[in-house]
């Protein structure tokens, strides 16, 4: 059988006229910012590792993400996944489970023993990272690969900062964690627990540079009116006392004080130590809340009750006085003068946390504004020399945004120690909905994860939410819609009318024949990624 028409004509044959004299704009191929790259605080390229994880590669997919992330299957656990939130295919059907990918293939890794090589020569430069937690070991990960002998030091005993002491074990397994940090570690990077370092400016002595790291660990008081045998703790002891496997006696009835993620993790923390009645009071509605939403609903079915709107008056003698409050015109919330008792055997204070400033309270040329350290685009303070990031500095309190910071810092420091400034590469513009071609995409529900039932989650540390079997990874990453950057997929190929568009081979995409392209643009309409743009033929 004959080939159609179309496809028989060649260049020079009597029929194949040149169209291209006729255009008066070319298409042309682009690359637009995924909004789920552009969300990750962390600075992922998570279409690009989503691409190799839908064609099974799960290695290349790992090594991608490894680029810019050492924690995968930590982030895959505790990340409030914003790419989820920005991610295009919300709008069609459900965003694509990147979270959930990324945690499969942080597990992936650790089963099968993948390590990261360090290929880049030494560079004769020493670098002190103070603090083992998200922001300071990503730190150390990405200067150790850029070839500088690195050397973390922390005051705790075991290393991972918050990740250790701040989130409770339902929710990140230890085992997870210190695999993580033990692959960081065999890398080269030295790290010196029970170490604190109480003068960055003297360590400059011993270093070349110093990136602070210091996480958020100190709990923000408030006086609260409390007699003798009132029992008051803070949030961020307990939880770390959890961690350390030395549990408070916390009673059977505990009230819990705050509206943030840590105060839904004191308190489910509380239900699984054996408190039969744990309240959240917060003097806020549940809109206003800070903490999550997911942890909301994780923590009242798991029977921590919540009072809104409430505020702490007084405590003492097996009880809580509670005051009731409303909101103002500006959403402030406003004492009501009516009362009532809550009993509690004790007082947990999850109302906020601090930074201990201490490490650069010697440094008259750092300065120091609302509790956290200024820093310049470089994230160099005004120490030359001393870098900061994390809770040290104005952001937000999340591991993603900690790990992001890590790897900008140790970029900049790079840049710095090489006399040479790191300068980002410039942004893409943003691929948004409305340039996706959704015809050619068919209809799949996201893979909803395994969750621990409720009623068992009370009596065990084990973790609430599990990860997916290698079927439901695959087709998870295969959802994505590659936005904005082209997958190949032959649609400009098979669709041009001229047969302008030339393959140019696997990975390498197409390019334009412009003798035959008369500029119609029906390659532009039908590419399901957008990824093609018209442009007038004089630019």
């Amino acid at each position: 059988m004959k080939p159609p028409f179309a496809i028989t004509l060649r260049v020079g044959s009597s029929l194949a006229n040149k169209t291209g004299a006729w255009r008066t704009e070319r298409p042309v191929y682009l690359d637009r910012l995924p909004p789920c790259n552009d969300a990750c605080p962390a600075g992922e390229n998570v279409q690009g590792w989503l691409y190799h994880a839908e064609s099974g590669d799960y290695e290349t997919a790992w090594r991608t993400l490894m680029r810019d992330n050492p924690f995968p299957a930590v982030m895959g656990r505790v990340c409030y996944h914003p790419c989820q939130t920005a991610c295009n295919r919300g709008q069609l059907d459900d965003a694509v489970g990147i979270n959930a990918v990324e945690r499969f293939l942080g597990d992936e890794a650790i089963r099968r023993g993948w390590t990261v090589p360090v290929t880049a020569p030494p560079s004769g430069k020493r670098v002190l990272v103070v603090g083992a937690g998200p922001s300071g070991l990503a730190a150390a990960y990405h200067l150790r690969l850029l070839g500088h002998e690195v050397t973390v030091r922390d005051a705790a005993s075991r290393a991972g900062g918050m990740m250790r002491y701040g989130i409770p074990a339902y929710r990140l397994a230890r085992d997870v964690l210190d695999a993580e940090i033990d692959r960081i570690a065999a890398m080269g990077v030295t790290i010196e627990l029970s170490h604190a370092v109480p003068d960055a400016g003297a360590a400059l002595r011993e270093f070349d540079a110093v990136f602070l790291a210091v996480g958020a660990q100190l709990s923000r008081r408030t006086e609260i009116p409390a007699g003798d045998s009132a029992r008051i703790l803070d949030a961020l002891r307990v939880l770390h006392d959890v961690a350390e496997g030395e549990p408070p006696m916390l009673g059977q009835r505990v009230v819990v004080y705050g509206g943030g993620n840590t105060a839904m993790d004191v308190a489910r923390t509380a239900r699984r130590l054996g408190a039969t009645d744990a309240v959240v009071v917060y003097r806020r509605t549940r809109e206003r809340m800070p903490a999550q939403p997911f942890e909301v609903a994780e923590a009242e079915q798991e029977g921590v009750r919540m009072r809104w709107l409430s505020t702490i008056a007084a405590a003492g003698g097996g009880t809580v006085k509670v005051e009731r409050m409303r909101l103002d015109e500006s959403g402030y919330p406003r004492p009501t003068g009516e009362f009532e008792e809550l009993t509690a055997d004790s007082v947990v204070l999850a109302i906020g946390q601090d930074v201990d400033r201490t490490v650069v309270s010697h440094l008259p040329h750092v300065s120091v504004v609302d509790g956290v350290v200024q820093v310049g685009d470089d994230m160099m303070t005004g120490q030359p020399g001393v870098f900061a990031g994390g809770d040290m500095v104005p952001s937000p309190r999340t591991v993603t945004a900690a790990v992001g910071h890590g790897k900008q810092a140790a970029r900049h420091i790079d840049g710095w120690l090489r006399g040479q400034p790191y300068v980002p590469p410039p942004r893409h513009p943003l691929a948004t909905f409305e340039r996706l071609n959704t015809w050619y995409y068919s209809d799949a529900p996201a893979t909803v994860r395994p969750t621990l039932d409720a009623a068992r989650r009370v009596d065990t540390f084990d973790e609430v939410v599990g990860g997916l079997d290698e079927g439901s990874a695959l087709f998870e990453a295969r959802r994505c819609l590659s936005c904005g950057n082209c997958f190949e997929c032959d649609n400009c190929f098979g669709v041009c009318p001229d047969n302008a568009v030339v393959k140019l081979g696997p990975g390498e995409r197409y390019a334009i024949d412009l003798d035959f392209c008369k500029g119609c643009g029906i390659c532009v309409t039908e590419c399901p990624c957008g990824a093609i743009d018209l442009v007038p033929e004089d630019t």
